[in-house]
């Protein structure tokens, strides 16, 4: 999952936010050193991954791409799957898509400080290019897989991926709608986070839990 899923996926507080964004850039990070709701956070987001990479629904979308770039379908599906939750917000969220972003974006720079300094560079990049507002359109999710595949730093056909999520865009949605209920389901079941207080079920008051979906 990218960037805006897991922060979707955490609770509404600044160490959690910056937790559940923690994953991304954790190496070289002393864990011991974290405070513990950020700890809390990172868990979350690890447990997130481990789900996906081990998901059928993931799986069989990974495998509706070509051989040359099969490596990289992990990449491709973790930004698409940002702007998947976008287009369909209001069917997992409660509280309107900008709302969600102001909130996040000021609540990680609230936590700058918190951030190993890779990851504060990064986030405030994400912040002043507005990059959540940017996935919903699927051109920007081509050209932002483009820029990725020009830092991979070997040889590889990545680049141009945008043209096969085209071409599979049916199924590849289809495939997330399956996913995304499951792994709410999971992250709520596996209760790595203490919820926000005074929630009266335990759940974040912005996500909508539908496992008919």
């Amino acid at each position: 999952m990218n960037h805006l899923s897991h922060l979707f996926l955490a609770q509404p507080t600044v160490p959690s936010r910056v937790g559940n964004l923690l994953g991304d850039f954790a190496r070289g990070v002393s864990f011991d050193a974290l405070p513990e709701p950020v700890h809390q956070g990172l868990r979350n987001h690890w447990s997130v991954d481990r789900f996906t990479d081990q998901h059928p629904e993931v799986r069989a979308s990974k495998a509706l791409f070509s051989a040359k770039r099969r490596r990289f379908a992990g990449i491709a599906l973790d930004v698409l799957y940002d702007h998947f939750l976008i287009r369909h917000w209001s069917a997992f969220a409660a509280i309107p898509f900008d709302q969600f972003v102001d909130d996040a974006y000021d609540d990680l720079e609230d936590g700058l400080e918190m951030m190993p300094e890779p990851m504060a560079d990064v986030v405030e990049r994400i912040v002043d290019q507005d990059w959540f507002g940017a996935y919903a359109d699927l051109e920007q999710v081509g050209f932002a897989l483009d820029r990725i595949a020009q830092r991979v730093r070997f040889k590889n056909e990545f680049a141009g991926v945008i043209e096969e999520i085209r071409a599979h865009h049916d199924a590849l949605e289809i495939h997330f709608l399956m996913f995304l209920p499951a792994l709410i389901r999971h992250v709520r079941e596996s209760r790595l986070e203490h919820p926000v207080p005074n929630e009266a079920d335990e759940t974040w008051h912005w996500i909508r839990y539908n496992p008919g979906h």
